[in-house]
């Protein structure tokens, strides 16, 4: 039979310091204290959905339907777009109760030229409401944003990072 031991003082410092900087140690203890690795996704309510399902699709996402949403695939992350008769249900409590169309605010990492970008967004018919223009980001760096909205009126941002 194994018998725990309270580590001691210098121990237990060292295993914190070392968890906190995430390094391994073959001290740490068996449970993990875990951290937020990033985004799963984020879910909004939208108004018109075949306007909004049809300009997604001309942004070129990876899409599918439900009976109660849209999701819009971004990478390993997506955005579910709520419709109309789920979000405005009453007994859908899993939501932001204040949350009305246009109320998103997303910001999509593109990688390419910005005359690549604008070419995109010519073709989907989204008018740049500003940009391009330098920003900084997620990633701790300053990048190139430009700004559009989709028909529902969100903003969406498109970030360019040096490369």
């Amino acid at each position: 039979m194994t018998i725990w031991r309270r580590p001691s003082r210098r121990t237990f410092v060292q295993t914190v310091v070392a968890a906190s900087a995430g390094v391994a140690s073959p001290g740490l203890l068996a449970q993990s204290t875990g951290r937020v690795r990033g985004f799963d996704h984020v879910a909004l309510p939208m108004r018109n959905t075949d306007v909004m399902v049809a300009f997604y699709r001309s942004l070129g996402f990876e899409m599918s339907e439900t009976a109660g949403a849209v999701s819009v695939y971004v990478g390993d992350s997506m955005i579910n777009f709520h419709r109309p008769a789920r979000w405005q249900d009453p007994s859908f409590t899993l939501r932001a109760p204040g949350a009305v169309p246009p109320c998103g605010d997303l910001c999509f990492v593109w990688e390419g030229t910005a005359a690549a970008l604008r070419a995109m967004l010519d073709r989907a018919g989204a008018k740049i409401v500003e940009g391009p223009a330098p920003r900084p980001g997620g990633r701790r760096i300053t990048g190139t944003s430009t700004y559009v909205r989709d028909p529902d009126g969100n903003l969406l941002e498109f970030m360019i990072y040096p490369q």
